[in-house]
């Protein structure tokens, strides 16, 4: 291997599963279609650049599961379009009433023609079938899909409930097989959420490494010696890639650039009712319109300007990591890396221009050629497994303070005793009725599900953030009392047939789904 210093880049998209057949137009459902139009559609357009234009590039790339069935989901992907086409119509109609002087009309027409390219996009060129063209990138060479579990669930949380671990990793591997050509090699931990007990999960179902943050590493027992600039390995062997603390400052930091979008400030809040119909809930709250026209600087947005900006900020960043490899390089006898993670925070709708980023960083990168991008499973596959040192790493996570905070206090904390309780039962209907087909089969798959939907880290996070709080309460609830119908439905040997056709409508994630994940192992 070349004395290039490298650096991986490691984009997570996830989006809690929503999904409302009932509702007409659902606020929350606008969640999915942001990640869809501001994460998955820029994402593969700078893919497709780079590839027509031959610019090399490697990331590695984790699709929750749930990210995956709403890409998946015909009722979702014909909302979307009715999405867009609202913004298409709502574009046409303020353009209409601007001057062409008026300090928002360059901002609106850009956002317009967006939302046009948008749809041209995913209907014609990629058929609506995004995960087709994640796989084709990843059969190319130039992306590595990472698995994460079944619902995004906080992992540390449930390993006294070792069937809980076991039906997210099933179904996570389930849903790979169908989605995606291969076996992933890297296990994305939702929210990095390490306890040293998932060390033995991850081997058993043949994941090669997964990724920590950087005090995992750090304060890892005994401590990594070269901090997290190189692999290391867990008793059982797991690899340990560990994240770039100080790449993950500069990102924070480029971020907020004054010239970049305000993701805060967007028409649908600002503009009278009588402008913006057609985003108006049933109850009246109101919708973004996607039609964001300032920057964090108050001016009105220039696109143009935001481009240029993310260009000069990728040079700098590709020059600050060069600095830190190097000056890592001297105290260590191997290549170090940089490993890069673009999560919630740092892709998407909260830093708009971040597809632009990467674009850039990538152009940059192949003209001046002083580092060499890779996949996680490319770096660690080039090293001698030998030279990893063995470590117990510190329990951690990518959340507040770097523990469970985030996850358990008291805003959430009256969540786990009811979905452990609901755990609890899901494993003695699984030990109780091993062999069940007919409608009985189906009430314990929904049962399944349910719990699984429980369990996503969304929900808790939520409340901890208070957003979106009266929401994220509605939908555990709605779960676990779908599973208590369903457990004590099973108990008097009475299913409403109705009632359950109507549920596996709503709730139809995982459909393979087979409940027999949550039995015991012998």
């Amino acid at each position: 291997m070349n004395n290039i210093p490298v650096i991986s880049a490691i984009l997570n998209i996830h989006a809690p599963f929503v999904r409302h057949p009932e509702q007409p137009l659902c606020l929350q459902e606008y969640w999915f279609f942001q990640t869809l139009s501001e994460t998955c559609l820029p994402i593969l357009e700078v893919f497709d650049r780079l590839d027509s234009g031959h610019i090399p590039f490697r990331a590695g790339i984790s699709l929750s599961p749930t990210v995956c069935h709403m890409l998946s989901d015909e009722l979702l992907l014909n909302r979307y379009i009715e999405y867009v086409d609202r913004r298409i119509e709502f574009g046409a109609n303020r353009l209409k009433t601007l001057a062409e002087d008026d300090e928002t009309y360059g901002s609106v027409k850009y956002y317009y023609n967006r939302f046009l390219d948008q749809r041209v996009l995913f209907t014609e060129r990629y058929n609506r079938d995004i995960l087709k063209v994640f796989d084709y990138y990843q059969r190319k060479g130039r992306v590595e899909l990472l698995a994460t579990s079944a619902t995004y669930a906080y992992l540390p949380f449930f390993t006294a409930y070792p069937e809980a671990i076991q039906a997210q990793m099933e179904v996570t591997v389930a849903t790979n097989r169908i989605n995606f050509e291969g076996y992933p090699q890297g296990f994305w931990l939702p929210q990095m959420g390490w306890s040293g007990d998932l060390d033995k999960w991850l081997r058993s179902y043949n994941f090669a490494y997964t990724i920590l943050d950087t005090h995992g590493l750090v304060n890892a027992n005994p401590p990594a010696q070269k901090g997290s600039f190189y692999p290391v390995k867990t008793p059982s062997g797991i690899i340990i890639l560990g994240t770039d603390f100080y790449a993950r400052r500069d990102l924070a930091s480029i971020a907020g650039d004054p010239v970049f979008r305000n993701n805060y400030h967007d028409l649908g809040y600002e503009l009278p009712p009588d402008q913006i119909k057609a985003f108006l809930g049933a109850a009246g709250g109101r919708a973004s319109t996607g039609f964001k026209c300032q920057s964090i600087n108050g001016t009105p947005y220039n696109q143009e300007a935001a481009v240029i900006t993310a260009k000069e900020k990728a040079g700098l960043f590709i020059k600050n990591r060069m600095e830190y490899l190097n000056a890592a390089r001297q105290y260590m006898d191997a290549q170090p890396l940089c490993v890069c993670v673009f999560d919630d925070k740092f892709l998407g709708s909260q830093w708009y221009e971040s597809p632009l980023f990467l674009e850039s960083l990538f152009r940059e990168n192949a003209e001046l050629g002083k580092l060499q991008f890779m996949t996680p499973a490319e770096y660690i596959f080039k090293m001698d497994p030998r030279t990893f040192q063995t470590v117990s790493p510190e329990y951690s996570s990518g959340g507040t303070n770097g523990y469970a905070e985030t996850w358990l206090d008291a805003s959430n904390d009256w969540i786990y005793r009811h979905t452990m309780r609901a755990l609890e039962r899901m494993i003695e209907l699984a030990e109780r009725f091993p062999d069940n087909t007919g409608l009985k089969e189906r009430a314990l798959n929904q049962a399944a599900r349910e719990i699984l939907l429980a369990l996503a880290s969304d929900w808790p996070a939520m409340l901890y953030r208070q957003e979106n709080t009266e929401y994220a309460r509605s939908q555990l609830e709605s779960a676990l009392r779908n599973f208590t119908t369903i457990y004590e439905a099973l108990g008097s040997n009475h299913i409403s047939t109705e009632w359950l056709t109507n549920l596996e409508r709503r709730h139809n994630i995982f459909p393979n789904i087979n409940y027999r994940v949550f039995r015991r192992k012998k």
